[in-house]
């Protein structure tokens, strides 16, 4: 049993103890499963499931995908992770796990792009739709999204189909990765390691966000981003650098003036 798996146990029967209105669904949840993967499975159908697609039907589906791709595990492992050292406000691991939507929106898409990649197209577009029903977040199966990841808040995110998004980079709320909407082909974003992208920020195009770079809040990117700098604005410019190198593991949104200083 894993260090996470043992800490969302103890987490759980501590909190049914507490609460024992909740007993019943935190047994169901989590504490009657063996692996995380198992209440992953069973948490993601149970919140898919409807009557074009069962919960019990899903519930297959998905496992079918963890058993398949143990990648898919280990990287829910490494999004929870991410969630409890740069959240404040989430004190453990089961928190995430049976209430965070952007969690969950997450690990849905990396069973819809399981299911891409293996030729199952049709059930992969079906979890994008029911996913952007259920969670508010709309990301193409096809789209690359590393491990690390954390969707704060989550609502409206958008993440289009040629998009990539490289590990540990954290995003806020009504972020997207969308096209300019006059290409075809590869046009959407590619997001570099340690990235921290601000609430309503929208980068759009076939353009490269270098890592550790910042992009704030409400801006308008439409132009490569260099490496370990701050952009902000309509449309974003440069105004200044990080002060840590990966500014996703910081989460600090403030443009200080720290950050505006040393341009040339």
């Amino acid at each position: 049993m894993g260090v996470i798996w043992e800490r969302i146990r103890a987490e759980a029967a501590g909190d049914a103890e507490r609460e024992p209105a909740l007993a019943s669904f935190l047994y169901t949840s989590l504490l009657n499963h063996p692996r995380l993967e198992d209440a992953l499975s069973y948490i993601l159908a149970n919140k898919l499931g409807s009557p074009a697609l069962s919960a019990l039907t899903l519930r297959d589906l998905i496992d079918a995908a963890l058993e398949a791709d143990p990648g898919l595990g280990r990287a829910a492992r490494e999004d929870l992770r991410a969630v409890v050292d740069r959240d404040p406000a989430c004190p453990g691991y089961a928190e995430p796990l049976l209430y965070f939507k952007g969690f969950h929106a997450l690990q849905s898409h990396r069973v819809a792009h399981h299911l891409w990649n293996t030729g199952h197209q049709p059930l992969a577009l079906y979890l994008q739709s029911r996913g952007s029903e259920v969670f508010a977040v709309d990301i193409h199966p096809a789209a690359r999204i590393g491990k690390g990841i954390m969707f704060d808040h989550a609502t409206s995110i958008v993440i289009g189909e040629t998009a990539v998004v490289d590990d540990d980079v954290s995003m806020l709320h009504e972020v997207t990765l969308g096209g300019t909407g006059k290409e075809t082909g590869d046009r959407h974003p590619k997001i570099r390691r340690g990235v921290m992208i601000g609430a309503g920020a929208k980068i759009l195009g076939n353009i490269v966000v270098g890592e550790g770079a910042k992009v704030g809040a409400g801006s308008v990117v439409l132009d490569d981003v260099p490496p370990h700098s701050t952009v902000a604005g309509v449309p974003a410019r440069q105004v200044g650098r990080p002060d840590v190198d990966l500014p996703a593991l910081s989460m600090d949104q403030r443009l200080e003036l720290a950050d505006a200083g040393g341009l040339s």
